[in-house]
């Protein structure tokens, strides 16, 4: 062999161990990484998201798998779409894919930095969390405020009411935000912050609803952060605004409730913020002033809009499929009643009911992808591996219509539920509208009370219909994608005139009585003035009411054909003076007095004032 044949021969032999150990090289750096659809230059694959994500995304799942990559401008996605995947991801290894990957809006007064949604897990983060399993969302505190929400249920009905006698239609999206919204301005400030007839209300309810608004649309500097300084959409400017406005207006309530502690003798725990107050009057270091404004943003943001899309989907499912409304309602009729209002403790008998709320979960999650989180170091995911820095997202909406775990996903089918011990409470992987996990939604104990008593009691009350003359069968359906999962068109209902199913000693009984017998009029107490011509007698006594509400002064008052009485003042045990708008007490029907207020309706059978009454008129020459 010549001496160019060999070397030749040793040139060849030296770049195929090269290549060799390229190869190897390259192998090593090339881990094995999900699936996925191949991306285009710059922007990758956001051209695949399209307007609902949810679906685009569960769409090519069916082709890459449940656990699929996707480049999004310059950010790595890993969409999980599959039950036993999100159980690995949620639950094997929780703390591995426990924090969060922030987006750009909620740099608006550095709201990640407080907000116990998207801190990282860390001691502050674990105190916070504990602040809230223990001092808002635990059983005995939801327990001792049931009473609250069963008040704001009730006025949720007298405004149904109101619209059939009104001839108007109801927008139950809107209407159960704002009833939502008051159930926690209640729990945390002890008074309604959305009420319609107060300019302040009306700006707080659209400040929130913005903020959702805003949180909801797609953001460029997610995807491509470095454009984040100039904001091209102006989202975080927006937000800033926003954010701006309600933590001022927290300030101000927090401000007026530490005036009010000033004169107290003693730390009372009315409500959250009095509790909050206290822990940091305690120990500054686990909540301070700045924390306890940015927890109660936290709360209105994740708790309203999540409750009414709930309500309002519950509601069109019903509609749509007249059978399922009316087991609904036999249901009811059965365990609470016709037409009363369902309590909380009624919930546990109400299976059916039950089932249509986790039907309504499984097929429109409230939020259809779980808050993103984000990997810091580089995990493994069944034999897949995750890079350091990927955003994961758990597509809740996708696990909840997958075939190969529920029959038929695309039809309202409750039954499903009834011999079935799957839940939502975040140990069932296929059902998780709430996540699991230690980054479970901390608000659940809650919506798990109130979703059901509204729905329950608003299907109990009324006879609805769709509004327009639409048939069941063509609802619109269409979803609208943001940070919760909204119809597309608003449901729209109405309640006809003559069918609420309400008995005598429900509030709604009043207005009921104003409409069909034409003699009962509502007088308002914000003058304080009674009807002219009018001849009164006071009685003073104190009675216990079914709320335990204590009438301290009864003004009767008569005209030709009614009887009426006014109460003058009340008070609660529990002293709570931010109730002072009283509005109306109303007639007398079939001796049964109907007194309602805002903040809540009670009934007292009033048969033996009645009676002294009339012998005190009688004595007037009446």
């Amino acid at each position: 062999m010549d001496f160019l044949t060999s070397t030749l021969y040793l040139l060849l032999a030296l770049t195929s161990i090269r290549a060799l150990f390229s190869f190897l090289r390259g192998t090593k750096k090339c881990p094995k990484l999900p699936p996925g659809p191949v991306p285009l230059p710059v922007i990758g694959n956001l051209l695949k998201l399209g307007d609902k994500s949810h679906q685009s995304l569960a769409e090519l799942a069916k082709t890459h798998g449940p656990i699929m990559r996707l480049k999004l401008g310059r950010v790595t996605v890993v969409v999980i779409s599959s039950s036993a995947m999100a159980k690995e991801v949620l639950q094997k290894q929780d703390l591995a894919f426990s924090n969060r990957s922030i987006p750009n809006a909620l740099h608006a007064h550095e709201q990640y930095k407080y907000s116990v949604v998207w801190l990282p897990v860390s001691n502050r983060w674990r105190s916070l969390r504990k602040i809230l399993n223990s001092n808002i969302f635990s059983g005995n505190r939801l327990d001792a405020t049931q009473e609250l929400r069963r008040r704001k249920v009730a006025e949720l009905a007298e405004y149904a009411q109101k619209c059939s006698e009104e001839g108007v239609a109801m927008n139950i999206g809107r209407a159960g935000f704002r009833t939502s919204m008051n159930v926690l301005s209640n729990t945390i400030f002890s008074e309604d912050l959305a009420d319609p007839r107060e300019d302040t209300g009306k700006e707080f309810k659209e400040l929130v609803w913005n903020i959702m608004v805003e949180a909801g649309k797609p953001n460029l500097v997610d995807f491509f952060p470095r454009v984040a300084k100039m904001d091209p959409q102006g989202i975080r400017r927006r937000m800033t605004d926003y954010f701006g406005s309600v933590l001022e207006l927290f300030g101000g309530l927090i401000d007026r409730r530490l005036e009010v502690r000033r004169f107290r003798k003693s730390l009372e725990e009315n409500d959250v913020i009095d509790i909050l107050l206290n822990i940091s009057e305690e120990n500054g270091d686990e909540i301070d002033r700045v924390h306890i404004e940015r927890l109660c943003l936290d709360l209105f943001a994740a708790g309203t809009e999540t409750t009414s899309s709930t309500l309002e989907w519950a509601m069109a499912e019903l509609l749509r499929n007249p059978k399922t409304l009316k087991k609904a309602k036999v249901e009811l009729e059965q365990i609470v009643g016709k037409g009363k209002p369902i309590s909380e403790s009624d919930i546990p008998h109400l299976p059916y009911l039950s089932a249509i709320v986790k039907e309504t979960l499984r097929m429109h999650p409230a939020v259809p992808f779980l808050i993103p989180r984000k990997v810091d170091s580089e995990e493994q995911v069944c034999g897949y591996t995750i890079p350091k820095g990927t955003q994961v997202l758990v597509n809740t909406w996708a696990i909840g219509r997958d075939q190969s775990i529920w029959p038929n996903p695309t039809s309202f089918m409750p039954e499903r539920f009834m011999d079935s011990k799957i839940d939502v409470r975040g140990c069932d992987f296929e059902l998780i509208p709430f996540g699991a996990g230690r980054r479970i939604c901390p608000g659940l104990p809650l919506a798990i009370r109130i979703i059901p008593m509204m729905l329950g009691s608003l299907i109990n009350l009324f006879d609805w219909k769709l509004q327009g003359g639409i048939e069941p069968k063509d609802l619109d359906m269409k979803e609208k994608f943001g940070i919760t999962l909204q119809k597309a068109q608003p449901l729209l209902t109405r309640v006809p005139d003559g069918t609420s199913r309400t008995d005598p000693c429900f509030p709604n009984q009043w207005p009921r009585c104003q409409a069909h017998r034409g003699t009962c009029t509502r007088v308002q107490r914000r003058t304080g003035s009674l009807p002219a011509n009018l001849p009164t007698i006071k009685l003073e006594r104190e009675m216990e009411c079914r709320d335990r509400l204590e009438i301290e002064s009864l003004t009767f008052f008569l005209s030709s054909t009614s009887a009426y009485i006014l109460w003058q003042s009340f008070r609660f045990p529990s002293d709570l003076s931010s109730w002072p708008k009283v509005y109306a007490l109303a007639c007398l029907v079939h001796g049964e007095a109907v007194l309602s207020r805002r903040g809540g309706v009670i009934a007292i059978n009033a048969m033996s004032l009645v009676l002294n009454a009339m012998l005190s008129f009688s004595n007037v020459g009446l």
